[in-house]
């Protein structure tokens, strides 16, 4: 069985000069995976049907909540249990604590909801470079574009692209990255935090000067 929702380790981006937190990110490994399907039941097979029972009621949990990458955040769920089976916690009722830890996670995605949509009404998207409103809008366009010169041309292209498009045309600028980038939604997420926040710090910098 195809192992699925594997959390990769963020790139090792001079740009974004992880932490070492962030280096010793918990990661999903094949040990790990079988403990899981254990817990689950004692026939393999059986194991494996009950996985993909409990991943179909994850996904369906985080569509009818609005959650952007419903099937990623059903993996993610599945991370998280399996990270406190191998740490020798008993799980009584996979099914309830499966959800228990979904609905966790969907706090976390809905309070990163928030702070991405402060973000959007802070920083000038990539639309915007190409317009210029007043005075001051000129100079902020004008230490962005000096500011995103300063990132690798992959970090320039990824944060533009993650902020790029409205609505459905962002989540799936979102999806292609994704993919693209063959990482885990909640990395590409941070390293896209991160990125902004170096962009905000320099050009508040730039319009100070």
């Amino acid at each position: 069985m195809q192992r699925l929702g594997e959390a990769d380790a963020e790139s090792k981006s001079p740009d974004l000069q992880p932490s070492a937190s962030t280096r010793r990110k918990w990661t999903l490994t094949q040990e790990a995976f079988d403990k899981l399907l254990d817990a689950l039941g004692p026939d393999r097979e059986r194991a494996g049907e009950i996985y993909l029972e409990i991943r179909n009621n994850l996904v369906r949990f985080f569509e009818w909540r609005g959650a952007p990458l419903p099937e990623d955040h059903a993996d993610e769920t599945f991370n998280r249990l399996a990270k406190r089976v191998a740490g020798g916690e008993e799980i009584l009722n996979p099914m309830s604590y499966c959800l228990g830890v979904a609905r966790l996670l969907l706090l976390e995605i809905n309070k990163e909801r928030v702070k991405e949509q402060q973000a959007l009404s802070e920083m000038t998207t990539s639309q915007a470079l190409h317009e210029a409103v007043d005075d001051g809008a000129e100079a902020r366009l004008e230490c962005l574009r000096s500011c995103l010169e300063t990132l690798s041309p992959d970090n320039r292209e990824l944060i533009v692209q993650y902020y790029q498009g409205e609505k459905g045309a962002k989540i799936e600028n979102r999806k292609k990255l994704v993919e693209r980038l063959g990482i885990p939604v909640n990395t590409l997420r941070m390293r896209a935090l991160r990125l902004r926040e170096r962009l905000q710090a320099c050009v508040e910098d730039c319009l100070k000067n």
